[in-house]
């Protein structure tokens, strides 16, 4: 049963995540050319970001907002394949860890090694584990500890932060 107080707290939640992505779904694809070999990804300024990502992806990726839940088309993907970081293309997560959590974000059990950097985020004045790509400090979302065996978390995602790159084949 929804109580007031749950519903009240649900909402300041919400919010305090973020605007919710109301963009396209359309993605920018980073780290493909042979230009991007080059890129002080650290050091770009907000004007180089914004010209590389979508209004959505920048929302997320260098505002640490929080796209709607539900609203990324890899919540369906299944293919084998890596997650990598819509910013930089670095990859954090392969398909082998993938899992449908019910959150609304893809989710994942486990990052690739040393893809992720983590800190403490208090937005919602409750402590909760926040993650970023290692290389171009790209938010991604937030890992918690009620995921499936082996590790027991949960890595969830925005979508629009992650680019999908099939196996070869698939």
């Amino acid at each position: 049963m929804l109580t007031r107080r749950l519903a009240l707290l649900s909402g300041i939640s919400l919010a305090a995540c973020g605007p919710a992505n109301t963009g396209s779904a359309e993605t920018v694809t980073a780290g493909t050319s042979a230009n991007d070999d080059d890129i002080d990804w650290a050091n770009l300024t907000e004007a180089q970001w914004r010209e590389r990502l979508t209004p959505a992806q920048f929302n997320v990726l260098r505002r640490e907002g929080t796209e709607r839940p539900g609203s990324s088309p890899l919540n369906e993907e299944t293919r084998e394949g890596i997650y990598a970081c819509a910013g930089c293309a670095l990859p954090l997560f392969s398909s082998e860890t993938k899992y449908e959590s019910g959150t609304g974000w893809p989710s994942f059990w486990q990052p690739l090694d040393d893809a992720l950097d983590t800190k403490t985020d208090y937005r919602i004045w409750t402590p909760r584990t926040e993650y970023h790509c290692t290389r171009c400090g790209g938010h991604q979302g937030h890992v918690f500890d009620d995921g499936p065996q082996p590790t027991g978390q949960r890595w969830c995602n925005n979508g629009v932060a992650l680019q999908f790159i099939p196996a070869n084949g698939a």
